[in-house]
Formats: structure tokens, C-alpha cells, sequence
């Protein structure tokens, strides 16, 4: 009799889901990349799904804020995290305490996409390339400063990384997410800013910044012209970030189930595909099984990759 009453009670739940809006927590703010590619494919779902989904933009402390109130939401499949590579893979390693755990307290609903990193300065900087960067770099050690929009997010660590590569000492200022640090490099603050594609392929197209590399493996399609850090003298060195959905651990399967196939349908639309190409995103999806494997096999990886750089946040 319980089974019975556990079954019909699921298959309810299953049905009606969702039946009030869904909050699509953010954490990071409106303006980057990732707010861009959030805000893309959720608008998709929407119109698809006929759902509600809201966007919550919670930033600080390099996007652990945000995982962290998704984590600790009533687990009823109303309240997910747009994850990225920096608060599920990298930040447990390089956090001495984090206050939660991406692998026990979130359970995985898809993997969405992928970008790479770009490498600019403003355009009215002098270094013109790369290799201008590294020369005035080795010249004044720490006498330039590089922006990442937070401690523990893959543009900071791939610059320690590449630092240590080179042979070059930065001063790294953090910032809460990846729009306010484009303002300030534009603006004469900063000399030198690491993020995502999405976040600055306008100001790159538009004038206001110039790219002196990419960090995938290729040139990128939408930015054919610039380099990437393995074509400047460093063969081998390779960083993307990935963005994917989470809810807390105890959510319902078959919400996941749900969540999981409208965000994969919607990935899948010819619109949303052209427009986060555009941006250098590369469009992913999957199953919830598979991109929990991704976050583990990856907290293993930049697991590595932190110790080696020496990098840690208290």
C-alpha cells in the first residue's frame, strides 16, 4: 500500500511539475558571460515549455554564494544554479573551507556549454601582443595588474598557471563577477583582464579591447585573428570553462528529468545555437549521469592543477 501511495504520489509530482515559477540562480552578475548564457537559454525554455524561470543574480566570493544558497534551497526543483568549472571543480580544492560539497550536495541536471578564455587589454594599451605583455611583465615584476572576475575562477587560476609558464610575477585583483572588471579596463584601472569569450567579444568587436590570446586548443571562429596561448609560444596550454545546471541534492528525480530534457530541447534550436556560437560558446548537453562524471573527473584535474600553482583563498 505505501508503494502504491509512493508511486501515485510521484507520478503526480511528475505531472504538475512545475506549477509555479522556477528560480535560476546566477552567481555571478548580470552583464557576464555567464548571466549571457544563462539568460539565453532559459528565455528558450520558456517560450518552449511555456514555464516561468527567473533568473537570480547572486554574486560574491567567486560564485560560491550563489551554489551555495542552491544547495541549501528547499529541494523541490524550484530553485537551480547555473555551475561553472571555477565553483564545482576548481574551488573545492583551492577554498580551505567551502560550505558545501559540489559532489554530496548538488545533484547534477545537465551540462550546457563551454567557452574558452581570452586574454585582453584595452585598446589603447601599449603592448600589442602577447609576447609585448610578457617583455613589460619581466621588466617590472608585479607591477601590472590583471582582473578575473573572482579568487578561484578559471580565468584566475589560468593565469597563475600561466604566469608560472612564463616566467612573469601579476597582481591579480578579483573582482565579483566579469562585467564591473571590463569596465574597469576600458577605463585605465586595470592593465590586463582575463574571462570568457561572451563576456568580451562586444568590447573586442567593438574597439574597446584588444585580445592578445585565446586559451582553447584552436583559434576561435568569431575571433579568427587572434592567437591562442599555444600559437604564442606556449604549447600545450589549454583552459575552458564549462556552465551547467544544479539543484540540491534531495531534489526529485523526476524533476531533474524534466529540467534536464526542456534545457536539452532547448539547446538543441537552431536560434540558441547561433546566437551563443556567436559568442565563442560551444554548445553542449547531456545527461544528468554525465555531467556529474564531469564535475568529478574535473575536481580531480584542477585539484592538481591548484596545488601545483600554489593558489589558495581562506
Amino acid at each position: 500500500m505505501l508503494t502504491a501511495v509512493a508511486f501515485a504520489s510521484c507520478t503526480a509530482f511528475a505531472q504538475s511539475y512545475p506549477s509555479r515559477p522556477i528560480k535560476l540562480i546566477v552567481p555571478f552578475p548580470a552583464g557576464g558571460g555567464t548571466d549571457a548564457v544563462a539568460r539565453e537559454v532559459a528565455n528558450k525554455v520558456a517560450t518552449q515549455q511555456g514555464w516561468t524561470v527567473i533568473i537570480d543574480n547572486r554574486p560574491g566570493s567567486g560564485g560560491n554564494l550563489g551554489v551555495d544558497a542552491a544547495a541549501k534551497a528547499a529541494p523541490d526543483g524550484y530553485t537551480i544554479v547555473l555551475g561553472q568549472t571555477s565553483n564545482l571543480a576548481i574551488n573545492p580544492t583551492l577554498y580551505s573551507k567551502l560550505p558545501y560539497n559540489p559532489v554530496k550536495d548538488l545533484a547534477p541536471i545537465g551540462l550546457i556549454a563551454s567557452s574558452p578564455l581570452v586574454l585582453v587589454v584595452a585598446s589603447d594599451s601599449p603592448y600589442k601582443t602577447l609576447a609585448d605583455l610578457i617583455a613589460a611583465a619581466k621588466a617590472r615584476p608585479d607591477a601590472i595588474n590583471y582582473a578575473s572576475s573572482g579568487s578561484g575562477t578559471v580565468a584566475h587560476l589560468a593565469v597563475e598557471q600561466f604566469q608560472k609558464l612564463a616566467g612573469i610575477k601579476l597582481t591579480h585583483v578579483p573582482y565579483k563577477g566579469a562585467a564591473q572588471g571590463a569596465t574597469d579596463l576600458i577605463g585605465g584601472q586595470i592593465q590586463l583582464y582575463m574571462s570568457s569569450i561572451p563576456t568580451l567579444i562586444g568590447h573586442i568587436r567593438n574597439g574597446k579591447m584588444r585580445a592578445l590570446a585565446v586559451t582553447s586548443d584552436k583559434r576561435v571562429n568569431d575571433l579568427p585573428s587572434v592567437p591562442t596561448v599555444g600559437e604564442s609560444g606556449y604549447k600545450g596550454f589549454e583552459a575552458v570553462t564549462w556552465f551547467g545546471l544544479a539543484g540540491p541534492a534531495a531534489m526529485p528525480k523526476d524533476a531533474v528529468t524534466k529540467l534536464n530534457g526542456a534545457f536539452n530541447k532547448a539547446l538543441q534550436d537552431a536560434e540558441v545555437k547561433k546566437k551563443l556560437e556567436g559568442q565563442g560558446v560551444d554548445v553542449l548537453g547531456g545527461t544528468p549521469e554525465q555531467f556529474g562524471k564531469l564535475i568529478q573527473d574535473d575536481i580531480g584535474r584542477w585539484g592538481k592543477a591548484v596545488k601545483e600553482s600554489g593558489a589558495k583563498v581562506d
